[in-house]
């Protein structure tokens, strides 16, 4: 069920954590596509420690970054559980030297700090004997061309109770769950998931939980992934990226989005109406790289300046009208201007009707001065807005200009009239 909380917040942390770590290997896709056999990938598990573990500390950086809402791994498609699942044994708990489980005390303290709870699970398994008993839909998913045909319906029931006692864990263990992020739908139809079925039990366990696009048809927004939409989806929507180049540990992965392009893509993310759900790669055992904290802790200083422009806002203007992404408050009256390449004494806006009362500065809260160009009486084509910005008042990174408006905005976008 979609929530307010979720359009509000347009800042989600995502947290893939898992034996993956250990050799720094791909997550789950590293014996996929046959980069290692399955064994010496699984073989990690016996370095997985957690020892370093302190999810508060984890809670309070998303907290300074200016996140919402937080998303951890749960499972991913390796089949290994960060929780004492009791459905098999192929857990963090009872297959690693971590121990313990790792899901309740990370729920505990991202609510403490603040934080809606996300849980991460992948609907496949490619460790589950019985996963692979029908054929896939998806033609890439060769690994499991051995065992096809024929279908193995018994099998395949023993799986989707095995999917769904796991699923009931999740959500009748760790208290209120507010995002239930889903992923590996693709390699069955949703008649085979059954996924109009799952979403009737989803609701039942957790009534009040945002379930995101990846149920075959039956979740509440999309999740365009890694590469940002020209043009947004309809509806409600997140864009998941990474904050480098692969989504979980890779010490040889130092292609890091620097400071500016993270916060560019943010903006522009919002701007669309969208949320930005930002990856980070905790180490085997626990720890947040320091780059990846700096860079956290440098969006969140500027999120934190320019707040009045991001938290509860809406898609912004349509292209054209201004060179950057703008949001929108909900009533419509105050349009924020992010200003991505600093700007040389002036800024504007185009095809403005609506009477601007006060022109500021989102971070300092400077007022600046507005005036109009062109336009004529007769003609319903306004002029065009300016915005003087003083070099000395722009933010160090985007500046945020805020229009408060005499009345909820009105944009003209025709050809024009001769």
């Amino acid at each position: 069920m979609m929530q307010d909380w979720f359009l509000d917040a347009k800042l989600g942390i995502f947290i893939h954590w898992g034996i993956y770590a250990v050799d720094g290997t791909t997550e789950s896709w590293a014996f996929f596509n046959g980069d290692v056999d399955y064994d010496t990938y699984m073989n990690q598990r016996h370095g997985f420690t957690a020892a370093k573990y302190d999810p508060e500390s984890w809670a309070n950086l998303f907290r300074r970054a200016g996140a919402r809402y937080a998303v951890l791994t749960t499972k991913h498609h390796d089949g290994i559980a960060l929780w004492d699942t009791q459905a098999n044994d192929l857990s963090v708990v009872k297959q690693t030297p971590a121990g313990r489980d790792l899901i309740a005390p990370y729920a505990e303290s991202i609510r403490n700090a603040g934080l809606k709870l996300g849980f991460y699970f992948s609907h496949l398994d490619w460790s589950h004997p019985d996963y692979a008993s029908i054929a896939s839909d998806d033609p890439n998913a060769s690994r499991f061309a051995h065992c096809m045909p024929p279908s193995d319906l018994a099998k395949w029931e023993r799986f989707l109770a095995f999917h769904r006692a796991q699923l009931h864990e999740l959500c009748t263990q760790f208290g209120d769950v507010d995002l239930l992020w889903f992923d590996g739908d693709w390699e069955r139809d949703a008649q085979t998931w059954r996924m109009k079925e799952l979403r009737n039990q989803l609701e039942e366990w957790q009534p009040n939980a945002v379930l995101n696009s990846r149920l075959v048809g039956y979740g509440d927004y999309a999740t365009p992934e890694q590469g940002l939409p020209i043009n947004p989806p309809d509806g409600p929507w997140e864009f998941c990226m990474t904050i480098n180049d692969n989504w979980g540990w890779r010490p040889s992965d130092t292609n890091y989005k620097s400071g500016r392009m993270l916060l560019r893509l943010f903006a522009e993310t919002i701007g669309l109406g969208g949320n930005l759900l930002l990856d980070i790669t905790p180490m085997a055992d626990g720890v947040i790289p320091e780059i990846q904290i700096g860079l956290l802790e440098r969006l969140g200083a500027w999120i934190h300046r320019n707040a009045a422009a991001i938290y509860g806002t809406r898609r912004g203007i349509p292209h054209g009208h201004f060179h950057g992404p703008t949001t929108l408050s909900k009533d419509g009256r105050t349009l924020f201007l992010f200003c991505l390449d600093g700007i040389r004494e002036q800024t504007c806006v185009r095809g403005l009707r609506t009477e601007v009362n006060r022109a500021s500065l989102v971070s300092t809260g400077q007022e600046v001065h507005t005036y109009r160009n062109g336009g004529a009486g007769w003609s319903e084509v306004p002029g065009v807005l300016w915005i003087d910005v003083p070099v000395e008042g722009q933010d160090p990174d985007i500046t945020v200009i805020r229009l408060d408006l005499a009345e909820p905005i009105d944009l003209y976008e025709g050809a024009g009239r001769t």
